[in-house]
């Protein structure tokens, strides 16, 4: 407990307040960007991390700037369809059908309350139960992190608000281009077609960005040609009561998925978000408003991102395990700084520790004091004329594309999904399946491939052990469920068709028994 609390006297020094506060920032102006990202860059700023000398300052400022970038990435999925950040993806779908309602502001408002509270109650529950909660984490292995991507695949189908096999056939082609490149185990090159450029593999914000971004900008074209512009109306920019009322719920249960599929590598905000919003949409008694502008599509998966990537932190700092990209950032700034994480770490550097821990309080706070306010400002993005907006948006997403490589092969890359997007979308496919299905896929094909080799080829392994087999469990019962459905209330139907029957004769009955009285 005197260590918990020394951990606030050292994020209350002048230096390392500072420091907290230039990395949410960073973040934040990060994640509204899309393209650099937040490894990137963290990579970018590692020099600067190295000229401060100080550790904890370092680490602060590079924490900070990760779990900014997750409130960040929700400002132009909301207001331009452009998720800035992969674990914003599912924000999307809800998001940008609240702005086109002139609800923009809530949107915004509700997302940066719900990741408040996401990011707060999982610093609690991070500080609490580290040591527990690592010594979990540790026991999953390939078999387990190719079961949960495997479930997250067959998820993704729910996520859409259009027809079921669409949102199959999207994802299905979602993993067929995962696999492009140079394969990991034996190098050789998988439908490259002899380009050098694809050898690496196609990135997914080139992905994003085409499918979302180019793609809605060819369609605004297309739907406004000739019509006239009317600025958009921007109502209820603070979150009503109903609004919070409503959004209450999958708040609370965005919070628990995000902060234990957090601690697993291999899950991460990503998959946080897509299981919360699944979630909320197979028990919402409303399922059909999901895609067209509900506030829990919203909620849901910002607050689980948020709380994911504050429990990331867990197998990080504790075992020495970086669960995405980003953890690996950071996890290179403590080498560098001549730190090693492991179990010890909270033993031998508890200042450090509870210091990078605790400051997580104070970013947080910040982070909701910046994205309230400045709501009335994001939100008059959507007054801006379409013959404006279009070639900004236009700009932003060259610009991203360019700078993940300085390529231009990735900008004509992105367009070319930019197209493709638009066809979808004339053909009732949702991208939003294609996009997760791709991010999964690479999760799904190195973890299968690894667990072969662990059980020498033997598929039946996964079924064997405890914690895939469960994982596999839960998946069958994911596929079955709408058939159980379907029969549950075709079950119902026939009781009720039965039952009304049987009073009708028992009343056709009564009357004729009268009739022969009289």
């Amino acid at each position: 407990m005197d260590e918990f609390l020394n951990g606030f006297a050292v994020v209350a020094q002048p230096d390392v307040l500072l420091y907290c506060l230039i990395g949410v920032v960073i973040g934040m102006l990060i994640g509204v960007l899309p393209g650099l990202g937040p490894a990137a860059t963290m990579a970018i700023l590692l020099p600067i991390v190295i000229q401060i000398g100080d550790p904890i300052s370092g680490i602060v400022m590079l924490a900070g700037v990760f779990y900014g970038a997750q409130y960040g990435g929700t400002i132009t999925s909301v207001l331009l369809r452009l998720p800035g950040e992969a674990s914003s993806v599912v924000t999307v779908f809800d998001g940008f059908a609240l702005a086109k309602q002139g609800k923009a502001g809530t949107a915004l408002g509700v997302a940066a309350i719900g990741s408040f509270i996401g990011a707060t109650v999982s610093i609690v529950l991070l500080s609490l139960t580290a040591p527990l909660v690592a010594s979990w984490a540790i026991d999953f292995g390939p078999p387990e992190y190719a079961a949960l991507a495997l479930l997250g695949v067959l998820l993704v189908s729910t996520i859409g608000s259009g027809n079921t096999v669409k949102a199959l056939i999207a994802a299905a082609i979602g993993l067929l281009l995962a696999t492009v490149g140079q394969d990991k185990f034996s190098g050789a090159q998988r439908y490259t077609f002899g380009s050098l450029e694809l050898s690496q593999g196609i990135d997914f914000v080139v992905v994003a960005m085409g499918l979302f971004g180019v793609s809605e900008i060819l369609h605004n074209l297309e739907e406004r040609a000739g019509k006239p512009h009317v600025p958009a109306k921007v109502t209820n920019v603070w979150p009503s009561r109903k609004d919070l009322k409503e959004a209450s719920p999958a708040i609370g249960r965005g919070t628990v998925v995000g902060f234990f599929l957090g601690v697993l590598p291999g899950g991460g905000a990503v998959m946080s978000s897509l299981a919360a919003y699944a979630t909320e949409k197979r028990i919402s008694k409303t399922p059909e408003e999901f895609g067209r502008g509900s506030i829990k599509g919203v909620a849901a998966p910002e607050t689980a991102n948020n709380a994911a990537a504050t429990s990331s932190f867990i197998p990080l700092l504790t075992l020495g395990i970086p669960a995405n990209a980003s953890m690996a950032m950071l996890f290179a700034g403590l080498l560098v700084l001549g730190v090693t994480p492991s179990p010890a770490l909270v033993e031998e550097n508890p200042d450090l520790f509870w210091g990078v821990v605790n400051s997580m309080y104070v970013g947080n706070l910040i982070l909701l004091l910046l994205s309230i306010p400045l709501v009335g400002i994001f939100v008059r993005i959507l007054r801006v004329r379409p013959a404006i907006l279009a070639p900004i948006t236009a700009l932003i997403t060259i610009l991203g594309a360019y700078t993940l490589n300085n390529s231009t092969f990735d900008v004509f890359l992105m367009i070319g999904f930019g197209a493709l997007g638009y066809l979808m979308k004339k053909g009732g496919f949702e991208p939003g399946p294609m996009v997760l299905a791709f991010v999964l896929g690479a999760i799904l094909e190195n973890n299968v491939r690894r667990s072969m080799i662990i059980y020498d080829g033997d598929p039946t392994g996964f079924v064997r052990d405890p914690i895939s087999g469960t994982i596999l469990a839960a998946f069958v019962l994911v596929a079955l469920w709408p058939v159980g459905k379907k029969l549950l209330a075709r079950r119902t139907q026939v009781a009720a068709v039965g039952a009304a029957t049987t009073t009708s004769d028992h009343a056709s009955d009564t009357s004729q028994r009268e009739d022969s009285l009289r």
